[in-house]
């Protein structure tokens, strides 16, 4: 049952009663402790905070239990700044606020932002999740929203969207819980470590629209192999509906599997893609592309809807061929939600790069490429095909991979086999897995392939190749990328305050 609020305060914001949180985490056993019949109505909060350094007075306190910290340490701490009631699982001793005991706070945290998301029936919900590609569809649905807020001359942003990697059993409902009056839609995307979370998050976020991008290799050592993987990223249509859509990759060798367990739980199944169109025979996806053309900063394709005759000319300012399956995985997302196709059309074409992806700057006469923000075997792929591209000389300077487990060696070992039949002209590879990408790299006839232990012992043969091409005049394309444990970015750094 979805039980409204008492009130909403006049900037939309919603408002926790007593009366709320205990029915949020019924499940749980809750049971209000020092709380007094005549306080329950004056005990309102708009927010639910779970660390005391963003505590402000007015906020309710949840108490979270993780590996290597205890939130009950902090709840004193909280009530001084300001916090007047705090939600724990072990009742704190001469609290002068009231408690909210429940058998587990992190339980609880989920249980309250899934009771946050059901005070919303109205609300329409894409979930994603998928090995790359995730934050680029995220930043293009957002687009795409705010061409129907535009044309709703709605004030206030309409949708809710993942900020940075909000995306797991903790951010997730951290993300819920910024709900307000004035969002219709939300894009929230669902990570995964282990089996499981994403079964659990979906649940929590119940989606009208459940998408998964591509079944990829990161995270390849958590999981064992890809077919774990695929059974993993397919726990997000599980909590839908016969009234909700599942959006299913066309062009992944896992399509059949994921399309089966999509059917487990809705009819409704939409497929993207482009890149196999012909070798599927009449089987289209009903979104699809057509005519793609892909250069050094765009690409350009018709857009396909379904069965019938739709078709909107699409100029994506992104390059790249897997910048066009995002581009396809959104415009699904987005008209499963009820978008329409020229709607969509003109988010794309208005669709940017986030930092650290794909982004540009210059040095000198020379182009740099930032894609730094993370890595795993497909994206650095594709980063190479984006680079390929490019004009001028092509420089590839890459960090390692990580969460690739036991299987670290031989995929690097991969990706240097497939740089080496791509038009770039020097490989420059630094960290711990450094030497097998080279290898892969030189196996396949790659002669300007080189390794460095680290960024620092890199740089000075990067700045040497740069000075060497400056006396020549002769302007290069550097693209950069790495894990995020690797923050390649500072590479970047480095090279533009030496070279400035």
């Amino acid at each position: 049952a979805i039980i409204m609020s008492q009130s909403q305060s006049q900037n939309g914001l919603f408002i926790w009663t007593p009366e709320q949180l205990l029915a949020a985490t019924a499940q749980l056993n809750g049971e209000w402790i020092g709380l007094e019949t005549a306080a329950s109505s004056s005990l309102n909060a708009t927010r639910i905070i779970t660390d005391t350094r963003k505590i402000e007075a007015g906020d309710v306190f949840l108490a979270i239990v993780g590996e290597n910290f205890d939130g009950h340490n902090f709840v004193k701490a909280a009530v001084e700044k300001g916090a007047i009631a705090a939600i724990v699982s072990q009742p704190v001793a001469d609290l002068s606020v009231p408690q909210l005991k429940v058998e587990d706070t992190r339980l609880a945290f989920g249980q309250i932002a899934a009771y946050r998301r059901q005070q919303h029936p109205n609300l329409k919900v894409i979930a994603l999740t998928g090995s790359s590609g995730k934050t680029t569809v995220k930043e293009m649905l957002r687009h795409i929203f705010t061409q129907v807020e535009t044309a709703h001359s709605a004030e206030q942003s309409t949708t809710l969207v993942t900020r940075g990697n909000l995306n797991n059993d903790f951010g997730v409902p951290m993300m819920l819980l910024e709900l307000e009056k004035q969002h219709r839609y939300a894009v929230l995307e669902l990570g995964a470590n282990h089996v499981g979370e994403i079964a659990y998050t979906a649940a929590m976020v119940k989606p009208d629209v459940a998408c998964i991008l591509n079944i990829g290799t990161a995270h390849l050592g958590e999981f064992g192999g890809r077919d774990n993987i695929a059974k993993t990223k397919a726990e997000i249509y599980q909590p839908l509906t016969e009234a909700s859509t599942a959006v299913v990759p066309f062009d992944d060798d896992y399509t059949q599997q994921l399309t089966t367990a999509a059917k487990t739980y809705t009819p409704n199944v939409s497929h993207f893609g482009w890149k196999q169109l012909e070798e599927k025979g009449n089987s289209l996806p009903e979104v699809y592309a057509t005519e793609v053309e892909t250069t050094a900063l765009q690409s350009h394709f018709k857009l396909h809807f379904g069965k019938q005759p739709v078709e909107v000319e699409v100029t994506l300012p992104m390059s790249g061929e897997h910048n066009v399956s995002n581009a396809l995985a959104a415009a699904a997302c987005a008209y499963a939600a009820g978008i329409s196709p020229e709607t969509i059309a003109a988010g794309l074409n208005q669709a940017t790069s986030s930092k650290g992806r794909l982004g540009r700057q210059t040095l000198g006469i020379h182009q740099i490429i930032d894609d730094t923000y993370n890595a795993n075997p497909n994206s650095m792929r594709a980063a190479a095909d984006v680079l390929a591209a490019q004009t001028g000389y092509k420089i590839l300077v890459l960090g390692d991979i990580g969460e690739l487990g036991e299987a670290s060696r031989d995929e690097h070992n991969k990706l240097g086999q497939a740089i080496a039949d791509k038009s770039v002209d020097v490989l420059l590879c630094a960290g711990e897995f450094a030497k097998d990408t080279v290898a892969g790299a030189k196996s396949q006839g790659m002669q300007q392939a080189y390794e460095f232990a680290t960024k620092g012992e890199l740089l000075p043969k990067l700045q040497a190749i740069l000075a060497e091409k400056n006396e020549q005049q002769q302007p290069c394309t550097l693209l950069f990328k790495g894990s995020r444990s690797t923050t390649m970015e500072t590479l970047i750094d480095d090279l533009l305050s030496t070279e400035g």
